[in-house]
């Protein structure tokens, strides 16, 4: 009998890629403002502000 892995299913999209940021105690609370406001994590976060960057680069 083989055995079944347990777990979730693998993702489309899978984030397996990291990055490490320094930032000062002003930007880490502009950043956990906005994680309050908009009810999102700080990498939800950082993830839009790279899409409204690339976006603006476009035009």
């Amino acid at each position: 009998m083989a055995s079944k892995k347990a777990g979730r299913p693998p993702s489309d999209n899978s984030m397996t890629d990291r990055i490490f940021v320094r930032v000062n105690k002003e930007t880490i609370n502009k950043l956990d403002e906005c994680t309050q406001e908009l009810k999102l994590s700080r990498s939800d976060i950082v993830r839009r502000g790279i899409d409204m960057v690339h976006e603006n680069l476009k035009k």
